[in-house]
């Protein structure tokens, strides 16, 4: 419900998002035209049935003995017994266990790449508070070795976000993790972009000292003032506008009268009224109950719509109205009290999160490292619930890191489950994903077996990795290049 206060804006959002049915077609699509599209192409591969294994679908489902067919790059069939047409590769899952594959909400995989020098710190463009014009992809290094480390883990998809300095930070972007020389060859075809925003300490500690905001009332006022430009801005360039203002989308040469965005194009601008549309998915890093509250008013105030509260180390003191809204909580499993704002942790928040009905637990990993195990992370949320008589089952768990993700990304018609149609993103455990035991054996990317533990010629290597040894036997390494 929008307050008494924002009345007057109310008035110019609704001017703004109340366009004919052809302008509400159009406008949207201004904003988050892509001049840089997706050219992923799923690599070739025959069909392979995996079978009697115990398969987690991912819709809440678990199926012992049970085979998952792949044809043509998508989930042909899951059940027992299936036929499987003349050639398929058959693959033994007796004892072992199929999932969907692994996707993580959040992750600076080459944008922070590896080795972490400062040559490789691409994810804070830490030049204004808000930076909202920035998108990640063009960070994005795809030699980054922890594509291929993470692939080993069973992740299979996974957003890359700018990182949390800046009140807004600019647009993630969702990649199919394959080999790829372009960031483009990488983009999940027909993903939605996140918007990340940041609340709390870290902006304020980035921009104290930079004439920007210092206190968390700062970061509130900076975060209004940005989105009553952007409604602005959306009011502008709809078509029912007022004609003295000249779209930017109309391509002629005229001077604007006003010098200001009204009349031209801004990047910035596109990328918040894109969120005000609901085409931009917003993901907020933020950890007390009190700020996400804050930003929940925020989001009813401007009308935009929040995917998920990244990090969120207090989630479960409103885990009922994250619910009800349909809000994402992507966290982790057990970190707390590195700085004060995560000190009131518990290890039990996301089984907390994860209410019974429209909730949305997700665990995420923020981590170079941590992405390679997301399976154990969400194992280790398990074994606290179990401590604190909350019993969570595997096929309930594995939400959290196939399905959720995949929602609040708003690519779950495509991946994140194992059903029919769905593209074939599986992988095969040597047994149940949340033993500490577990290893992906294989994992497969729209129906191609891009990882084999088994097979050396199946684990792929960064082109940045290729020579090193030789490199080093040479002694060469350590030198300035």
């Amino acid at each position: 419900m929008l307050r008494p206060h924002t009345a007057a804006l109310a008035t110019a959002l609704a001017a703004a998002l109340a366009c004919t049915a052809a302008g509400a077609s159009e406008a949207p699509s201004r904003f988050v035209a892509d001049p840089y599209p997706s050219t992923y192409q799923a690599i070739a591969a025959g069909p392979v049935l995996l079978t009697n294994a115990t398969v987690l679908t991912g819709t809440g489902e678990r199926l012992d003995g049970a085979d998952v067919l792949m044809q043509d790059g998508r989930i042909a069939a899951v059940g027992r017994a299936l036929q499987a047409p003349a050639g398929t590769t058959r693959v033994d899952g007796t004892g072992k266990w199929v999932t969907p594959g692994l996707i993580d909400v959040h992750s600076h995989l080459g944008v922070y790449a590896s080795p972490g020098m400062h040559a490789h710190s691409d994810g804070n463009e830490a030049t204004a508070p808000v930076t909202a014009a920035v998108w990640a992809e063009h960070s994005v290094w795809p030699q980054d070795p922890g594509f291929a480390a993470a692939l080993a883990g069973g992740v299979t998809s996974l957003q890359i976000l700018p990182g949390s300095a800046n009140l807004v930070g600019g647009r993630g972007v969702t990649l199919k993790n394959v080999p790829a020389a372009t960031y483009q060859a990488m983009k999940f075809p027909g993903a939605p972009w996140g918007l990340k925003m940041a609340c709390g300490e870290n902006p304020k500690r980035v921009y104290g000292q930079k004439g920007g905001p210092s206190t968390r009332m700062g970061n509130v006022a900076g975060y209004r003032a940005a989105f009553i430009d952007a409604a602005e801005y959306l009011d502008k360039n709809t078509p029912e506008s007022t004609p003295r203002k000249r779209r930017w989308w109309q391509g002629d040469d005229a001077v604007d009268s006003d010098a200001d965005t009204g009349g031209k194009r801004d990047l910035k601008l596109d990328t918040l009224a894109g969120a005000i549309n609901g085409d931009i998915l917003v993901h907020i890093h933020c950890y007390r109950a009190d700020e996400m509250a804050t930003m929940l008013d925020l989001a009813d105030e401007f009308g935009f719509k929040i995917a998920a509260f990244h990090h969120g180390v207090e989630a479960y003191k409103l885990a009922d109205r994250l619910a009800e809204e349909g809000v994402c909580g992507a966290l982790w499993a057990d970190w707390w009290g590195f700085k004060m704002e995560a000190f009131d942790g518990i290890q039990e928040n996301i089984a907390l999160v994860d209410r019974p009905d429209g909730s949305c637990a997700i665990v995420h990993s923020d981590s170079d490292e941590g992405i390679q195990r997301l399976n154990q992370e969400a194992a280790k949320v398990m074994a606290s619930a179990g401590r604190a008589g909350m019993q969570i089952a595997p096929e309930r768990a594995i939400r959290w890191v196939t399905a959720n993700p995949a929602k609040s990304m708003g690519i779950l018609d495509e991946t994140g489950t194992l059903e029919e149609g769905k593209m074939a993103d599986v992988v095969l455990w040597n047994g149940n994903p949340f033993s500490v035991y577990a290893q992906a054996e294989q994992v497969y990317v729209d129906g191609a077996r891009l990882y084999d533990r088994n097979d050396r010629s199946r684990q792929p290597v960064s082109d940045f990795m290729l020579g090193q040894g030789a490199t080093d036997a040479a002694g060469m390494s350590g030198g300035v290049r």
